[in-house]
């Protein structure tokens, strides 16, 4: 019997930082979030005015149950 492989399944969060928040405070708070939340930066878009927002993913695990 053959086994397919799922798809990968991810969660996103959407971080914004304003222009005036300083890059090392922004840089240390996407650490942060890499460290002990297990996240991902998967986008990063500077939009209007300067505001940075940033797209984190992690992936899903599903366990499947065993009879």
């Amino acid at each position: 019997m053959k086994r397919t492989r799922a798809a990968m399944e991810y969660e996103f969060r959407t971080v914004r930082f304003t222009r005036d928040t300083p890059r090392g405070e922004a840089k240390q708070a996407l650490t942060e979030a890499a460290e002990y939340g297990r996240w991902e930066l998967a986008r990063t878009r500077i939009g209007m005015g300067g505001v940075r927002t940033h797209w984190l993913r992690r992936r899903i695990v599903r366990v499947e149950r065993t009879a």
